[in-house]
């Protein structure tokens, strides 16, 4: 037993300040000093050969590359054999050694590991990725005698043998089921944010890592730079968690998260376009990254527009990406994000309007079906609140393998149903059709009119009067409301609750200009889905036409 067992914390409340300061986003030192100090000495002496002049780690690495080092393995007990910290997350940009990082760091976990036969793999997204691990890895061996001597090399299945313990290093890409039925001691995980874009990553995660169960030394490591998209999947929650850990929102003593970002008011500031503060998400500017680089490349996505430049933000500067704004893109995507009132339920719209429309869009068996609300409030008709849901088919997102990490995501965040029969999701939005109509405020509810079949018989079904169900034109006759809507949301006079959902709709939304016309077309949209965005320009067109409230309130005064 351990005498005087560490006490320690992995929030780190302050990043904010370190990481403006320069100072470690570490939030504790080594649990076990002595461990640590082994496994940097090891790490320190590995040859770097891709290099000028084939440097040793130890002579060109930065400070934080070796605090994080010696975080992983200074959490290791060598009495109890256990890992205290099992679980370690780094979001670093492009080009931040991140690559040779993961090699050096599997490459001292195999020399010092102790378990015969123990196996340790490199999950890779891509050929391409697991390659960026394996040669730098290959390259140490060959650097060093010593080490050549006591390592194996088999380039052709990507592994490494121990010759005295009989352990592997393995690196393996995603596009081999090679990670099914590993025991795996220690997992490094590249690139996850490439994980978050399929639909089997979980699993895949959840097969990589069954080995940690029976083997107590062992962990699990992710290194990723931030997603080209929106976050989503494996990805999006490893992130979320990792800032709630590192914000001590959640305490997990087992998970270490270490996130270059920028602070929010530095975000909200622009600050993060201002070239004197991109060393905040690039600690290794001034080695691996080469700042005459980072300006430059800055300046010209700059001249080649916004998408250009959210594609070089995220990568190099580690901002999420919150909106795809494409080049072709729906100019109210311009003021989306900012008419986020969280708070919007559609008990509270239906509460504080006086008048509600309901828009409803769907396609086919693989399509989303959705629904949106649009309430005009009573302490002010100029401001509408809008509120939307969609559901899916199981057959949706088995057939669209692309999409289902976003809807497993909007799954959990309460705007999207997964139904598992045809009918459910119908029968679902009538019930919640029924529930404004009931309220005595509905005016009418916006169809496509080639898609009434089975919306109408469900909503006939739940009691609702068929003179309240109108087509709605679509296509370019859509292009009024839709240029309504954009005018409400750059006024500030419509909001919405934020959802995940819409965001990604409404990034999807591609504008079609012919002539003097214009619409938001589902073909040029593609695998992006954008029906609640339609639905909510169908409820949208129904409000334009002013109605009267359906129930007046009074002021009755006695004299």
């Amino acid at each position: 037993m351990t005498m005087n067992p560490p006490v320690w914390t992995t929030a780190c409340p302050d990043w904010e300040k370190r990481i403006v300061q320069k100072k470690s986003l570490i939030p504790c030192k080594p649990l076990f000093p002595k461990v640590a100090e082994i496994a940097l000495n090891i790490f320190k002496e590995l040859i770097l050969v891709d290099v000028m002049d084939s440097p040793k780690m130890g002579e060109v690495t930065r400070e934080w590359v070796l605090d994080f080092v010696a975080a992983i393995f200074g959490a290791y007990d060598p009495e109890q054999k256990r890992r205290l910290i099992r679980e370690f997350f780094l979001l670093i940009s492009k080009k931040n050694t991140k690559s040779t990082l993961a090699a050096g760091i599997m490459m001292t976990a195999l020399i010092l590991n102790d378990r015969i036969s123990a196996e340790l793999i490199i999950l890779a997204p891509t050929k391409e990725v697991a390659d960026n691990s394996f040669n730098p890895i290959r390259d140490f061996i060959k650097a060093e005698p010593e080490l050549s001597k006591l390592m194996n090399v088999s380039e052709h299945t990507k592994t490494v043998t121990h010759l005295g313990t009989g352990a592997t290093l393995k690196v393996i890409a995603a596009e081999s089921n090679a990670a099914a039925g590993k025991k795996a001691s220690i997992i490094l995980i590249d690139e996850v944010w490439l994980f978050g874009k399929r639909a089997n990553a979980e699993s895949m995660f959840r097969e990589a890592k069954g080995g940690l169960a029976s083997r107590p030394e062992g962990c699990v490591i992710y290194l990723s730079t931030m997603s080209d998209e929106v976050p989503c999947g494996v990805f999006k929650q490893l992130l979320d968690y990792a800032r709630d850990v590192r914000d001590g929102i959640k305490v997990d003593k087992g998970f270490l998260p270490l996130v270059y970002e920028f602070p929010k008011k530095m975000l909200e500031a622009d600050e993060h376009l201002k070239t004197e503060n991109f060393y905040i998400t690039n600690p290794n500017l001034g080695a691996s990254v080469d700042l005459e680089y980072l300006v430059s490349e800055f300046n010209k996505v700059k001249e080649a527009g916004e998408e250009s430049l959210r594609d070089f933000l995220a990568k190099h500067l580690n901002v999420e990406i919150g909106l795809n704004l494409r080049a072709n893109r729906w100019a109210g995507a311009e003021y989306w994000l900012a008419q986020a009132k969280p708070e919007i339920t559609l008990d509270l719209l239906v509460e504080q309007s006086e008048i509600i429309t309901l828009g409803i869009d769907g396609g086919g068996l693989d399509d989303l079906l959705g629904f949106a609300a649009v309430g005009r409030l009573k302490s002010d008709p100029r401001i509408w609140w809008a509120w939307n849901h969609a559901w899916a088919n199981k057959i949706a997102v088995e057939r669209r393998k692309e999409n289902a990490p976003k809807y497993r995501d909007y799954e959990k965040e309460g705007s999207l149903t997964i139904v598992e029969n045809v009918g459910e999701d119908i029968d679902q939005l009538a019930t919640i059709a029924k529930k404004v109509f009931d309220s005595g405020k509905l005016y009418k509810i916006g169809l496509d009119p080639l898609g009434l079949g089975g919306l109408l018989d469900g909503l006939l079904d739940v009691g609702i009067p068929e003179d309240q169900m109108i087509g709605v034109p679509q296509g370019f006759k859509l292009m009024g409301y839709i240029l309504t809507s954009e005018r409400k949301l750059a006024e500030k006079y419509l909001f919405h609750p934020g959802q995940g959902l819409m965001t990604w709709c409404v990034g999807n939304a591609k504008a079609v200009v012919k002539g003097n016309g214009m619409m938001i077309s589902k073909q040029e949209s593609g695998v992006g889905k954008i029906d609640p965005l339609i639905a909510l320009f169908n409820a949208i067109s129904l409000m334009s036409s002013n109605p009267a409230p359906i129930q007046k309130e009074y002021n009755v005064y006695f004299f």
